[in-house]
């Protein structure tokens, strides 16, 4: 099975690439009301005790590079989900 997910292609622009232990996100902030949600995002990995599993990287104009080690993949994706960055998320 594989997660999928859906969300407002005019209020963020997300690309993934699958690397041999990771998966390296480009995330493009599009809307203001979505600057809140990934720094929450941001602050809830750098927060727990895993200082590996979430790499943020943050760039001008509210552009995100994420490594997200491919066991926390579900986590971050339902994390994005939780603070509403993503519309829906689901097994396929």
């Amino acid at each position: 099975m594989e997660l999928t997910y859906r969300y407002h292609k005019d209020e963020l622009q997300i690309s993934e690439t699958l690397t041999d232990t990771d998966i390296e996100f480009e995330i493009w902030i599009l809307a203001e009301k979505h600057w809140a949600g990934i720094k929450a995002v941001q602050r809830f990995f750098e927060e727990d005790k895993v200082y590996t599993d979430v790499l943020f990287y943050a760039y001008e104009n509210h552009h995100y590079r994420v490594i997200v080690r491919q066991d926390y993949y579900v986590a971050f994706i339902l994390s994005l989900l939780k603070q509403h960055l993503i519309e829906a998320a689901e097994w396929v």
